[in-house]
């Protein structure tokens, strides 16, 4: 039965996307600004910006600070994307903010203010009352969607993190790459950035060259890290060496800034890189072994082309040569027919699927885009566990399954896996709840 919390929560869906901060700012004044009692990091960029996040988060955790993680969207449940020190919000503390934040807006409407605030917005707002709650040192905020007009912004941190930038909501955020990086880089404000820090990284030299500018025009620092050659991860490919990279860059730089005798900490590398080495971001080029150590399936949410490249890429790296039986799903708003060409010589037959999220692609339509690229569909049917077994059987030990294409339906393999892979263990006692339509 869900909770009054959680009705007041999914009234906010049909409220869809709404850029600004005017709402949030409001409603933050109205609940003593929770958002000043915490530093703040910010993370933004079209891909990257979540194992950044969570790779940042792990290694200030590792040096002594008590830190909050914020990112979205969630794969299975609401409260993945509220933690501090790695545990998620308990149900209780969320159902209680939602109706706290539920309570506020009604009295500033009740004052004469015309506020409805999005389902993004009501969940930021939870996060900022969570964590001045539990008294944590310093938060790693993911940006939702761009950055100068995502409500994160109003927690005006010192620092922000840019990673890859590619086209995306260019409706929002503008029509090209260099529109699209400045919004972002706008997460720390809009006037003058006195003292305020850039970490960038996976860049074009063009891009790099505005975002240099940028920081300039802005008197704010701007820091380009080398990507480590020092670094292992669980999660495969090179492009989260360079998001771990950018999230060391970013923790000495937090650490160094603070004096020991605030409550800062000395920055150890050695300790950053352990840390790092058994910090898997969940559905994101993951490997699930079983019992025996032998890979049985890859979870990756590539969604878009740009992400599908850095897919491949990893696959020539990690598995050259080889082909796998590929679980494909794809919303309805993505270029599909670029993901299948960039993936089509990497699989040896196609396993379509969807899940009730309204905005998943119809089987009919995957199939007729498919069969247009002259791809075979070797079977196809709803995302379940038994559709999974069905696809590993088929595979018969060849390679593993990989499951790709969007990050909702990586969320029901998390799902329908987590109680026989132990990589999907944090996950075990979270129950699905709903994303927003972004």
């Amino acid at each position: 039965m869900q909770n009054a919390g959680m009705e007041y929560l999914n009234s906010r869906l049909m409220f869809g996307m709404m850029p600004g901060l005017e709402s949030t700012r409001k409603l933050c004044e109205a609940l003593g600004n929770p958002q000043k009692k915490f530093r703040t990091i910010h993370v933004v960029g079209t891909n990257g910006k979540g194992s950044t996040s969570f790779y940042l988060a792990g290694i200030l955790q590792a040096h002594g600070y008590k830190t909050g993680l914020y990112t979205s969207p969630h794969l299975v449940n609401l409260r993945e994307r509220i933690r501090v020190n790695d545990l998620p919000i308990g149900a209780e503390d969320l159902d209680r903010l939602l109706l706290k934040v539920k309570e506020v807006a009604d009295k500033v409407n009740a004052a004469g203010a015309s506020i409805e605030p999005t389902f993004f917005e009501v969940l930021t707002l939870v996060a900022f009352l969570y964590y001045a709650e539990q008294n944590i040192d310093v938060v790693v905020l993911e940006a939702g969607m761009g950055g100068r007009l995502d409500s994160t912004a109003v927690a005006d941190g010192n620092f922000a993190v840019v990673t890859s930038i590619g086209l995306e909501h260019t409706e929002v955020l503008g029509p090209t790459e260099s529109a699209i990086l400045k919004e972002k880089m706008a997460v720390l404000g809009e006037g003058s950035l006195d003292g305020k820090t850039f970490v960038v990284g996976g860049l074009s030299q063009d891009l790099l060259h505005e975002a240099r500018l940028f920081a300039k025009s802005r008197n704010a620092n701007l820091v380009e890290p080398e990507i480590r050659n020092d670094i292992g991860l669980p999660n495969l490919g090179l492009h989260y060496v360079e998001n771990a990279s950018l999230s060391l860059a970013a923790a000495k730089m937090f650490c160094n800034q603070l004096d020991v005798s605030a409550g800062g900490r000395l920055y150890d590398d050695a300790l950053a890189i352990r840390t790092l080495a058994n910090r898997s971001w969940a559905g994101r080029m993951q490997t699930l072994a079983d019992a025996s150590g032998r890979v049985r399936y890859i979870l990756d949410g590539a969604h878009n082309s740009h992400a599908v490249r850095r897919l491949v890429q990893a696959l020539d790296k990690y598995y050259p040569g080889q082909k796998f039986h590929c679980v494909f799903g794809a919303l309805k708003d993505k270029d599909v027919g670029e993901m299948l060409k960039l993936m089509a010589p990497y699989v040896s037959r196609w396993h379509i699927t969807k899940t009730p999220y309204p905005r998943f692609r119809e089987l009919e339509d995957l199939r007729g885009l498919m069969a247009g690229l002259d791809l075979n569909v070797a079977s196809e049917g709803l995302l379940s566990r038994s559709f999974l077994d069905q696809v590993q059987a088929a595979a018969a030990d060849e390679t593993p399954v990989l499951i790709t294409g969007s990050l909702y339906m990586i969320g029901e393999s998390v799902q329908a896996l987590k109680k026989d892979f132990e990589g999907l263990s944090f996950f075990r006692g979270l129950e699905p709840t709903t994303n927003e339509h972004r």
